[in-house]
């Protein structure tokens, strides 16, 4: 008499385990958590989106994803910023130049980052003191680092653009509606310096 062969019993719940570990397959919570914990990693970008907008990072408020081609054709000043500096209340005057010049294309993206020792709250606090303190509405992202070899990629691509990385916090670098970095200034550039000011409304173009 032939023995009967048995196939051992999987049930469907260990096959589809089994089958979504060997596919990598993720859900979207946790798509979400990898993006957020690499700032920086592009996605695939839309057509129209410029090479320094390529990048994805956690925003400050609740961490979560945001993807910086949302700002392409927009004039775009990036900051880095702390919550306990002598330029800190310079706050006030970027969340003035966003309102002010939002209608016509500005956009005010703020990188708050302790490489100044300056920056010791966590993204919660800071985002708390910015708002209440200041009122900024102004974008922010997620504390990262702005210079030295761990930059996140934006400020990477910003140093290579202009030859120069923040010296401190406050640095501003301005980016026009192609894409391309314009300028850069430094910490002692208040937001509404004359010559800064002037330059911002050349890239915005006339009203």
């Amino acid at each position: 008499m032939r023995s009967i062969l048995r196939r051992p019993i999987v049930s469907p719940l260990v096959a589809a385990a089994a089958a979504c570990a060997a596919a990598a397959c993720l859900t979207p919570a946790v798509a979400d958590a990898q993006v957020a914990a690499a700032p920086g990693a592009a996605a695939t970008a839309p057509a129209g989106c410029p090479p320094i907008l390529q990048h994805t990072f956690p925003r400050l408020q609740d961490e979560k994803p945001q993807a910086l081609c949302q700002y392409a054709g927009k004039v775009v000043l990036v900051v880095n910023t702390a919550s306990f500096c002598g330029f800190t209340p310079q706050y006030k005057g970027l969340e003035a130049l966003d309102s002010k010049y939002r209608s016509r294309g500005l956009v005010v993206l703020g990188f708050p980052s302790n490489d100044f020792s300056q920056e010791t709250g966590t993204n919660k606090e800071i985002a708390e003191f910015c708002e209440s303190t200041f009122g900024v509405k102004f974008p922010m992202f997620a504390k990262s680092s702005v210079r030295g070899a761990q930059a996140n990629a934006l400020f990477k691509e910003l140093a290579q653009a202009t030859g120069t990385t923040p010296k401190w916090n406050f640095y501003k670098y301005l980016i026009g509606r192609d894409g391309k970095v314009v300028e850069s200034y430094s910490s002692m550039t208040s937001p509404d310096d004359r010559a800064f000011v002037r330059d911002l409304e050349k890239q915005l173009g006339p009203q």
